[in-house]
């Protein structure tokens, strides 16, 4: 059995991890049933592979809120990642964020 680790403990990872720490996890985001993946954690906030082999980056500006970005599975020069706008957590739902733009929503889980 998979103990996974989301809201608090995870946000207090993104405050206090500067060098990045990568560990399995479980993630979802709208539109794909929840997946395994590599949840990249450090002091800026939450990188994992999606399986198109595209990136989500979630990147922490303050009380848990922060920016939602998706890089391309084979980025070139000159081409930034795609906007997703603003997430912010989900009340009774620990580890996951809805962002402002298009009702994107992300969940991620280190496993213990």
């Amino acid at each position: 059995m998979k103990n996974l680790v989301t809201g608090a403990v995870l946000l207090v990872s993104l405050a206090l991890a500067v060098p990045a720490l990568s560990a399995p996890g479980q993630c979802s985001i709208t539109g794909l049933d929840p997946f395994d993946c590599d949840v990249t954690v450090d002091g800026g906030g939450i990188t994992f592979a999606l399986p198109s082999g595209e990136t989500f980056v979630f990147a922490h500006e303050a009380d848990g809120e922060g920016l939602g970005y998706l890089i391309a599975a084979e980025p070139q020069p000159g081409r930034y990642p795609k906007e997703l706008g603003r997430f912010a957590p989900v009340d009774g739902e620990p580890g996951c964020w809805l962002g402002d733009k298009d009702g994107t929503k992300f969940c991620a889980a280190l496993e213990q």
